[in-house]
């Protein structure tokens, strides 16, 4: 649990939520969360495999980058990617080989308005051009 917190929690910016064990000396259960993001976290035998992936949808990315960049986590240094599905997109592993993608989509550009042509504009009053029928 000391590497998944100081991970999660001295790295990513994550806070414990709670924590739970049966009894003493039994594997740990908590929930992490940073914002609207939670994850529960587990020492249980068969809860999960490590080398999962897991793909977050997020707004704020490059401003994520640098918060956790001028930590200085000495294990980990993530960049930031431009992916074909109009993203960008920044990995981090934690320590039990697990893979978190946070993902920021790139906002649509507006198609540009197609050029006019002497055919299909006219002049309003005042002499400037105004699509319309010929």
């Amino acid at each position: 649990m000391k590497k998944a917190k100081e991970f999660y929690l001295g790295f990513l910016g994550f806070k414990v939520d709670w924590e739970h064990r049966f009894e003493p000396r039994t594997p740990l259960y908590m929930q992490v969360s940073r914002g609207d993001l939670i994850f529960h976290l587990s020492e249980h035998h068969g809860d999960s495999v490590p080398g999962a992936a897991v793909f977050v949808s997020l707004s704020g990315l490059r401003e994520f980058h640098r918060e956790i960049s001028s930590k200085g986590y000495r294990f980990y240094r993530p960049s930031i990617r431009r992916m074909p599905w109009h993203a960008d997109l920044m990995e981090v592993q934690d320590p039990f080989g697990n893979r978190i993608r946070f993902n920021e989509y790139i906002p649509a550009k507006k198609p540009a308005q197609r050029a006019t042509t002497g055919k299909n504009m006219r002049k309003a009053a005042g002499g400037k051009p105004v699509r319309g029928r010929s």
